[in-house]
């Protein structure tokens, strides 16, 4: 009751937050793409970070395993984002959500209203309701990594996932051919522990909103 827990995943999410954790006097002791570590301590023995994988982090903090944490917005729509406040966009690990397909493929044709279409992802929800806006019948296969290849090998039509530069899309003779949504990390707050542990939690809070840049 008396300490903070922040839920973080490694990578671009983690690198992107320690300016706005040392905007609220937080550095942590050690880095988790060098520490197998997965509780990591900072310079303020009430504060602690917890390294999870990226679509964990809202189950941590709905949970209260976790008192706050940074997660994608693609993550929080897949989630669901029950139990979770969530106070500021904080404009970091921008990208956004794209339909791919190999070069080549007719999409305009094959997405057309009643037409079917099979989909590879891991945004399952956001595929369906994209899909669905177009009046599209959508047949989904479920991966959690390599999504690039599903098209190459005749396991999916397309592809919905995160696209950043389109580097790996080129690299695999893909192209993004359309674009569902924009995606930023968000802070998210576990609910019950804003009202007990308000005093501790509202100046980190504050202190991310203010260094959140536009």
């Amino acid at each position: 009751m008396s300490g903070i827990t922040i839920a973080l995943s490694k990578g671009r999410i983690f690198e992107e937050t320690l300016p706005l954790l040392a905007a609220a006097g937080i550095t942590p002791t050690d880095d988790p793409e060098k520490s197998r570590k997965l509780i990591i301590g900072t310079n303020r023995p009430d504060v602690q970070l917890v390294i999870v994988r990226a679509s964990d982090t809202p189950t941590y903090v709905q949970y209260g395993a976790a008192d706050l944490g940074i997660a994608g917005r693609d993550v929080l729509i897949e989630h669901g984002g029950a139990g979770l406040y969530q106070p500021l966009d904080l404009n970091i690990a921008r990208c956004r959500v794209c339909v791919a397909v190999r070069k080549g493929f007719d999409y305009a044709r094959a997405s057309q209203p009643g037409s079917r279409i099979r989909v590879a992802t891991k945004y399952t929800k956001i595929a369906r309701e994209h899909f669905a806006s177009k009046g599209v019948h959508v047949d989904l296969i479920k991966l959690y990594g390599s999504m690039e290849l599903a098209p190459l090998v005749g396991l999916s039509d397309a592809i919905v996932d995160l696209v950043s530069t389109g580097n790996t899309l080129r690299a695999n003779n893909l192209e993004a051919v359309e674009d569902i949504t924009t995606i930023s990390s968000r802070l998210v707050v576990n609910q019950a522990a804003l009202k007990v542990k308000r005093a501790l939690l509202q100046p980190v809070i504050d202190a991310f909103a203010g260094a959140v840049k536009p």
